[in-house]
């Protein structure tokens, strides 16, 4: 993902910064541990598409 667009991101809810996940394919909020999905190189940013981290999952 490209840096620049990462870095006009914000969180929906708390207007923080995200962090890309290339694995899952998926834009992290720490602060609401939330997962945003990028389908089909669309990043959707809403909170009802967003999923809440699990406990156990790395947010860094």
């Amino acid at each position: 993902m490209d840096k620049k667009l990462l870095d006009i991101f914000a969180c929906p809810i708390c207007k923080g910064p995200l962090v890309y996940k290339s694995e899952k394919n998926e834009l992290i909020c720490s602060l609401d541990r939330l997962a945003y999905p990028v389908r089909d190189g669309i990043h959707v940013l809403f909170e009802d598409e967003a999923r809440e981290l699990d406990v156990d999952e790395e947010i860094t």
